[in-house]
């Protein structure tokens, strides 16, 4: 798994994406989701003269990140943070407008690799998937506090999970006689709760209830609902944004936004469409854009990527 570890998800994609607006000098670009800072890297590489701003709010990552974009010296600027404080973060640096924007969501390598974090389904670990584990409530709190219907909502909508009652029927039943602390317990109350024609396919029958539980404990959509249009705000007008979603529901978001602001917003009928209900974005992918086959048998978590991009061709109308 170490030998996937280092390989950015269709890095040179997301080069080719944002260059048009990174060979200026001065330009800023903004990689909202740090991780161990290969993108990051690749970007201050191909651009010169661009400055980056690193956000990550898991400080181990953060850290091995600021040691990698080192011999950058001062281009480079790591902040512990989650991507939703874009804009606090730009004002606190006095950045009023950046000319790229790069999301790689979902989990990052070092969290999936290291087992302790409690992330990955296939070994047992504490339940913990905190992305940031200074602050927050973990898996197995959740997992032991939370009400059955609050539970079954989590598993529905952020696991997109049929048998979401049936697991958490077994969930309360279990955590009564003692709560949850690690993964290996749930994973296998997951399959006792499936039924038999659910476990044949789609993988590990506890991936979809791991995805609800991560993304709940992170507040990972809610977050990014904030983010999106935060950063497409952020952007000076001919400035780029590229995003990788690795769920449905992520990318579903991301569709929203940026489509969204394609639009034109004009009544229907009038003859001639005042500027301020002209699109803010042009798209840049028709649809949201795969890895290649190639990609894919380099670095397995390629496979469900989508990447979309835009760019901002007008201000917000006065």
């Amino acid at each position: 798994m170490s030998q996937t570890r280092h390989v950015p998800v269709m890095l040179q994609r997301c080069l080719d994406l944002l260059a048009p607006a990174l060979g200026e000098p001065g330009a800023v670009v903004v990689d909202c989701t740090l991780g161990l800072g290969g993108h990051s890297e690749a970007l201050l590489a191909a651009f010169p003269t661009a400055r980056l701003i690193g956000l990550d709010r898991d400080p181990a990552a953060l850290e091995l990140a600021r040691r990698r974009l080192a011999p950058y010296g001062d281009r480079a600027t790591c902040v512990h943070a989650v991507y939703d404080q874009l804009p606090e973060v730009l004002n606190r640096l006095e950045v009023p407008r950046v000319q790229g924007v790069l999301f790689d969501l979902g989990v990052s390598s070092m969290q999936l690799d290291e087992a302790e974090r409690g992330f990955a389904y296939a070994r047992n670990a504490p339940l913990d998937m905190r992305m940031d584990q200074t602050t927050g409530q973990s898996a197995a709190e959740v997992l032991n506090t939370y009400p059955p219907g609050e539970l079954v909502r989590i598993l529905r909508q952020y696991g997109e999970e049929r048998f979401a009652r049936r697991i958490v029927e077994a969930v309360v039943r279990e955590r009564a006689k003692e709560p949850f602390s690690d993964s290996a317990r749930l994973v296998e109350l997951i399959r006792e709760a499936l039924p038999q024609s659910a476990k044949r396919t789609g993988g590990n029958p506890a991936k979809r209830t791991f995805q609800a539980l991560r993304i709940e404990v992170n507040g990972e959509l809610t977050t990014l609902e904030r983010a999106i249009p935060a950063a497409v705000q952020a952007l000076a007008v001919g400035g780029r944004i590229a995003v990788l979603s690795y769920h449905s529901l992520e990318d579903r978001l991301v569709k929203q936004v940026l489509t969204a602001g394609a639009r034109s917003t004009a009544p229907a009928g009038l003859p001639v469409v005042p500027e301020r209900y002209q699109p803010r974005l042009e798209l840049l992918t028709r649809g949201a854009e795969l890895a290649t086959e190639e990609e894919i048998a380099e670095n397995s978590r390629a496979a469900p990527v989508r990447l979309r991009g835009a760019r901002r061709i007008r201000e917000e109308a006065g």
